[in-house]
C-alpha cells in the first residue's frame, strides 16, 4: 500500500507542553511524530535547559535535537500574570497540557488538573515527576541517574568485581517515563471520544523504570539472592554476551536452548565432542563452569576474524550481534537499506533524523525542524489576537 503523508493519526491535536529536560519531550516529540501540534513553552532568552547539556550538533545540545522536532516554540515568562494568561487562551481550544516542571510548581500557578477541568472539561492533563503524587518522596527533586539509582538498576549493572557502580549509558528513566506518558496521552484522547470529557495522567519515573525492573525483582522475590551483576553478559544463561574476535572486533551472541549449543558446538567451535560434555550439557552447568567454558571459546574465537565468526554464528542460526560504536551506528547497513534516514531542520541548518520506530503503510511520521527558543512567540499571539503593538510590549518587557 501506498503512503499517504497528508492525514496523520493525531492531525488537529493540540498540546501545550511545560517542559524541559528529556521525559516531557521525548513524550511529545512522538504526539508531534504523529501529526500533533506541539506549542512547547520555554523561558525567554534561557529556553529548555536542555539546550545547554552540550554543543556536539554543529553547537546545538544533542540531547536537545534528539526530543524536540516538529515542534512550536513559545518563549514565555509563567512568573508574570501577562504570561500566564497566554497559556490559559491556549488552553481553550487545547486537547492535552503536559507539564515536568518541578513538584508543585504548576499546582502554584493554577495549571493543576482540578483547577482546570471546570474551565475546560474536555482538557487532559499529563503530569511527569520523579516520584508522583503522593508519598513520602513526593517533593523530591529527580533526575535520570537519581531514579536509576532509586529503581534499583545500578544494583543489577557493572561487572561481578566491579565495585564502581555502572548506569545505562542514555537517560533510561527519562525515556521509560516519557513513553509510558507517551501511551497514557493516547489512551486518555480515546477514553474522551468515549465519554466526552478529560482526565489527568500521573507519570511517575520512579513507577516507570520500577516496571523495566520486573525481572530481577521477581527473580529476587521473597528476599531471594538478585541476579548476578554480570557486565554485559547474562547473569544466568551462558554463553550469552560479548565474545572478541581475533581481529580485536567484538562479537554479542547468545544461546537460548539446548539445540543451539549442539549447533554452537559443531558448526561455530567445530568441537562437537563438547555438546555431552559433563561440564556443559546444560544451561545451569554452562553458567556455572562459565570461566573454564570461555577460554575454550576464546581460544577458538582467537583464530578467526569478525566477519569470519559472525558468517559461522548465522550457519549455525545462532543469534548474534556486532558491538557497534556510535559511529558505526550511523553507518548502519540496515538502516540504511530501510531507508530510515530523514533530513529536519534547525537553527544552524539540515541535520539527519531517524524515523521512528513502527512503520505503517497509511502514513509517515513528520519530520518537522528543531525549533530555535520563541521562534512561534509572535506567530502563535497573533493567532489568540494579539496585535503587532502588543507583542512589540510583551518582547520589550521580556515577557516573551
Amino acid at each position: 500500500m501506498t503512503r499517504q503523508n497528508t492525514v496523520r493519526p493525531l492531525d488537529g491535536v493540540k498540546i501545550i507542553s511545560l517542559e524541559h529536560a528529556i521525559a516531557a519531550p521525548f513524550c511529545t516529540r512522538q504526539l508531534a511524530d504523529l501529526g500533533a501540534r506541539v506549542i512547547k513553552i520555554e523561558r525567554p532568552g534561557v529556553g529548555d535547559f536542555a539546550r545547554a547539556y552540550d554543543n556536539r550538533v554543529d553547537g546545538m545540545s544533542s540531547h536537545f535535537v534528539w526530543t524536540n522536532r516538529s515542534k512550536e516554540s513559545l518563549s514565555l515568562d509563567l512568573k508574570d500574570p501577562e504570561g500566564l494568561e497566554v497559556v490559559y487562551k491556549l488552553l481553550e481550544d487545547a486537547d492535552v497540557l503536559i507539564q515536568n516542571l518541578a513538584p508543585g510548581a504548576a499546582a502554584r500557578m493554577g495549571l493543576h488538573y482540578e483547577m482546570l477541568r471546570k474551565r475546560f472539561p474536555r482538557l487532559i492533563v499529563c503530569d511527569i515527576s520523579g516520584y508522583g503524587v503522593g508519598g513520602p518522596y513526593e517533593k523530591k527533586k529527580a533526575y535520570d541517574l537519581l531514579i536509576q539509582s532509586e529503581g534499583g538498576f545500578l544494583s543489577v549493572t557493572g561487572g561481578e568485581n566491579d565495585q564502581q557502580l555502572a548506569k545505562a549509558g542514555c537517560s533510561i528513566a527519562d525515556i521509560a517515563a516519557g513513553m509510558y506518558a507517551y501511551t497514557n496521552i493516547l489512551s486518555a484522547l480515546l477514553l474522551r471520544e468515549k465519554t466526552g470529557v478529560g482526565s489527568r495522567i500521573d507519570v511517575s519515573m520512579l513507577e516507570s523504570l520500577v516496571e523495566w525492573m520486573g525481572y530481577p525483582m521477581y527473580y529476587a522475590y521473597n528476599e531471594a539472592p538478585p541476579p548476578p551483576r554480570a557486565g554485559a553478559s547474562h547473569s544466568t544463561i551462558y554463553p550469552y554476551g560479548p565474545f572478541p574476535a581475533g581481529d580485536g572486533g567484538v562479537v554479542m551472541l547468545g544461546l537460548q536452548n539446548e539445540r543451539e549449543w549442539q549447533s554452537f558446538c559443531t558448526v561455530v567451535l567445530e568441537r562437537p565432542e563438547l555438546a555431552n560434555d559433563p561440564l556443559f550439557c546444560s544451561n545451569p552447568l554452562r553458567s556455572t563452569n562459565r570461566v573454564a567454558l570461555r577460554k575454550i571459546i576464546l581460544d577458538i574465537f582467537s583464530e578467526l576474524n569478525c566477519d569470519a565468526l559472525v558468517n559461522r554464528l548465522d550457519e549455525a542460526q545462532i543469534a548474534n550481534g556486532r558491538v557497534n560504536d556510535m559511529a558505526s551506528v550511523w553507518k548502519h547497513p540496515q538502516l540504511k537499506a530501510r531507508n530510515r534516514w530523514r533530513e529536519v531542520g534547525s537553527p544552524i541548518g539540515p541535520i539527519p533524523a531517524l524515523l521512528p520506530p513502527g512503520r505503517n503503510s497509511a502514513f509517515e511520521a513528520r519530520m518537522g525542524n528543531v525549533p530555535a527558543i520563541g521562534e512561534h512567540s509572535a506567530e502563535i499571539l497573533r493567532e489568540l489576537g494579539y496585535g503587532s503593538s502588543q507583542i512589540q510590549r510583551l518582547l520589550k518587557h521580556k515577557i516573551i
